[in-house]
């Protein structure tokens, strides 16, 4: 009952016309990032993030879920109609969207896919409604070495699930690490990694970070792939809307699809991919109509599609509650709520309560914009993808530029955000991912600390680890998430070997 009276708190804080504006602009932003191939919601907030020294926190964080949403909604439009996911989580829904769109039925593919979406966001926001409040009384019974714990959970997870390797996850959160240590020692007062630069002493600032990995890393990586051949946009024949056989096959495929998204985006590092391609293989296995799949089967839109926004929501609930990202956007959003000085965490929503129920409503709101944008104005959304590429890119850089030199007025600053990009298209050009980056430099400090306090707290007893149970399942969990790859790489071996 606290929570609904929250929620009903949260809705008219939401319902006020500046954020409900924020929210309009967060959703139609989103929508459009996710149409066009190669941007996504972690490029876009990450640019915003000079807004947060201007834009009151629950306004910010309304615009920055709209856009997340937003991109989860539009980058289905793309994947049906030009065979392009504009998000790594919309892959799946190319395989069968686009089939549906070639046989002339991209219509009752993009209706599946926006009522799902619809359906699936709705519930998994219901879900974060009743879910926080319990996740933080489970969170403050932890001690600080149950969170440093959790922190190495995190770190690991998002590690191996992220990467395309290991070596390479590792790696990459090491040098988030490193990145979050640079400044003064907050408990001794000593420099470190300063070089005797008198710009570092106070750290690098997540925002450079953040816009230099995702958007100025990322266009550079997008532009020197860049094609001068054009995509085919195939037309949108006949209804838009979806016939009777349409929603009998559909429905069952949205409830699948999100009660598979909405629990494993709430785990650490669970993302959308993983549910997308269970969502997919699942109606696979179960469709009347299995002969279809591979040619335009509509259960291949309508389930993954449902799994993408409902992990989408599952997302919201570990970031408010523990302070723990699960997805490259999360982590954007995690750098957002330190510009503001807010830690996320156990204590937000006591000491934050209208951020977090505002928030939490308009995704409820968010929602309902969504469904009534993506289907009466799909032809303007296939509009978009006519933007010249080049043009594109440049806008991104020269936004980039204007709005981290907007922060401190710093040359320094300007240099190091290019830096940081042309580190960022090396590790997309040699496939080491950059999520794990900005989660080890935004959670690395929080870990030292909580690492430091268990030590005092046991007297410098390292035991401590292993006496507490929350904490020892948790470090087994993590141990378990490195040693797994390396053991079933060893059994497909030996049995290639035996074969």
């Amino acid at each position: 009952m606290d929570a609904f009276a929250s929620l009903l708190h949260g809705f008219s804080i939401a319902l006020t016309p500046v954020n409900l504006l924020w929210g309009a602009v967060g959703v139609t932003l989103g929508t459009a990032v996710g149409v066009l191939p190669g941007l996504g919601p972690a490029l876009t907030i990450a640019m915003l993030l000079p807004i947060t020294f201007q834009v009151e926190p629950t306004a910010a964080f309304i615009l920055f879920a709209g856009i997340y949403f937003g991109a989860m909604f539009g980058g289905s439009t793309t994947s049906i109609l030009i065979n392009t996911p504009g998000e790594s989580a919309t892959i799946i829904t190319a395989l069968e969207g686009h089939k549906m769109a070639r046989n002339g039925r991209g219509g009752p593919a993009l209706a599946t896919a926006a009522i799902g979406s619809f359906v699936a966001g709705t519930v998994g926001v219901i879900g974060v409604t009743l879910l926080a409040p319990v996740i933080v009384r489970f969170a403050l019974s932890l001690g600080p070495a149950d969170y440093f714990a959790l922190m190495v959970l995190a770190f690991i997870t998002v590690s191996v699930v992220l990467g395309s390797s290991v070596v390479r996850g590792l790696t990459a959160l090491a040098l988030g690490l490193l990145i979050g240590l640079v400044g003064v020692d907050l408990q001794t007062g000593q420099a470190r990694f300063a070089f005797g630069q008198m710009a570092l002493l106070d750290g690098i600032d997540v925002v450079i970070v953040c816009v230099g990995l995702f958007a100025v890393g990322e266009t550079l990586h997008l532009a020197s792939r860049y094609k001068s051949t054009k995509e085919e946009i195939i037309p949108i024949k006949g209804s838009l809307w979806m016939n009777r056989e349409d929603w009998s096959r559909s429905w069952k495929p949205w409830l699948r699809g999100t009660f598979l998204g909405f629990p494993i985006g709430a785990m650490p590092a669970g993302g959308a991919e993983i549910p997308t391609f269970l969502s997919y293989f699942v109606e696979r296995k179960l469709s009347k109509r299995p002969e279809e799949f591979g040619k335009g089967a509509i259960e291949g839109v309508a389930g993954p599609e449902a799994a993408n926004n409902a992990s989408a929501a599952g997302v919201f609930v570990p970031l408010l509650t523990l302070g723990l990202p699960t997805s490259a956007t999360a982590a954007i959003m995690l750098s957002a709520f330190q510009s503001y000085g807010i830690n996320p965490g156990p204590q937000l929503l006591t000491t934050q309560p209208d951020l977090v129920w505002g928030l939490i409503a308009s995704l409820y709101i968010g929602n309902v914009l969504l469904l009534v944008l993506n289907l009466p104005l799909v032809g303007l959304w296939v509009q978009i993808l006519k933007i010249p590429t080049p043009y594109l890119y440049a806008g991104i850089l020269v936004f980039a530029t204007i709005g981290t030199y907007g922060i401190s007025q710093s040359v320094f600053d300007l240099a190091l955000l290019y830096g940081i990009g042309v580190l960022g298209f090396f590790m997309r050009r040699f496939d080491f991912p950059t999520s794990p980056v900005i989660i080890g430099m935004i959670l690395g400090p929080f870990a030292e600390q909580q690492f430091r306090r268990a030590m005092t707290i046991s007297q410098g007893d390292l035991t401590v680890f292993l006496t507490r149970p929350i904490s020892v399942t948790l470090l087994s969990i993590a141990l378990l998430a490195i040693l797994a790859p390396l053991i079933f790489r060893m059994i497909r071996s030996s049995r290639t070997r035996t074969a």
